[in-house]
């Protein structure tokens, strides 16, 4: 009687099985799906499969993953950019860009989560806030030019920060509609001008899910002052940047990811009286000047403008 051979179970999952895993899982193959999605979906698939058996990813460890990922919920805003991947879609657009042909203009960088469309538009000039908030004011003030230095009458600067807490408004109830969100449309020259209070970093929500996650990774979890801006124009390239400014601790160390060399603004103190009088300040005040340049459209370029789900306010 022949002796009966037992099988070893395997000691790891071959690829062959992983590959085939992932390959049905995406519906890689089936007429009826998204080819570009079930692509995709195949790629992320045969990677995490690799990466959970490489380290030995554990049930317990698989299972808090996916309870982690049911907790970020708006997080997911935050964590993004936290991770780098904002950024990243930022370094293949440049990439995509240049591959283009496309030349010269003020960096891109990203947009967080934190935008609201619809603020109140204004001629040449706008003031963003309240009044309530007794932190320094500031003046920002610049220029909208082509990238042959052209200027860009009538472009629109649409301009978003957080208060002196660190706060943005409609996601601090605290503050008014629209406090510190404007559009401001430029003049002939191409210029913009706003009064406005020394904006303040955020850190992420205290014990949040992101600021959690990047603690783990032996990250801070905080952003440096900052002021976001969509410009647009006729016939230009929409830009979605920002500025940080100089000398605060975070401007190279930005969670985020967001900070370029370019987008550093120097913050100049005016004690000058007779332009304290002219503004009607009671003292000295910050002053910043920051102009931007577009692209011009161009036949066949990427796409410049990101849709993508923002939070609108009646």
């Amino acid at each position: 009687m022949a002796k009966r051979v037992t099988k070893k179970p395997p000691t790891k999952v071959d690829e062959k099985t992983m590959k085939s895993l992932a390959k049905k899982a995406s519906g890689l193959g089936d007429k009826k799906g998204d080819k570009r999605l079930q692509a995709i979906t195949n790629r992320i698939l045969l990677d995490l499969f690799k990466t959970m058996q490489d380290f030995k990813i554990t049930p317990d460890e698989a299972w808090t993953a996916v309870s982690y990922f049911g907790s970020l919920g708006h997080e997911a805003g935050l964590l993004t950019p936290g991770l780098g991947i904002e950024h990243f879609i930022d370094l293949l657009q440049d990439a995509a860009d240049a591959k283009a042909g496309l030349k010269g203009g003020t960096p891109r960088t990203i947009e967080g989560p934190l935008y609201i469309a619809g603020a109140p538009i204004s001629d040449g000039y706008a003031r963003l806030d309240d009044g309530k908030d007794k932190a320094d004011v500031l003046m920002v003030s610049g220029r909208v030019t082509s990238t042959n230095g052209k200027p860009l009458a009538n472009a629109v600067v649409d301009v978003w920060h957080a208060n002196s807490m660190g706060n943005y408004s409609h996601f601090d109830p605290s503050q008014s509609k629209y406090n510190l969100r404007r559009r401001i449309r430029t003049d002939k020259d191409g210029r913009y001008t706003f009064r406005t209070i020394m904006p303040v970093g955020y850190g992420c929500p205290p014990g949040g899910p992101t600021e959690t996650f990047l603690k783990k990774l032996g990250r801070h979890a905080s952003r440096p002052s900052h002021v976001h801006y969509f410009v647009s124009a006729k016939g230009h390239r929409q830009l979605t940047t920002q500025f940080n400014l100089a000398g605060d601790p975070l401007t190279y160390d930005d969670f985020a990811f967001a900070t370029r060399d370019e987008l550093v603004a120097d913050v100049h103190r005016v004690k000058d009286k007779t332009r304290i009088a002219e503004l009607g300040l009671d003292g000295p005040f910050n002053e910043i000047t920051f102009d931007f340049e577009l692209q011009p459209n161009k036949k066949g370029a990427p796409d410049s403008i990101v849709r993508r789900d923002r939070v609108t306010i009646g």
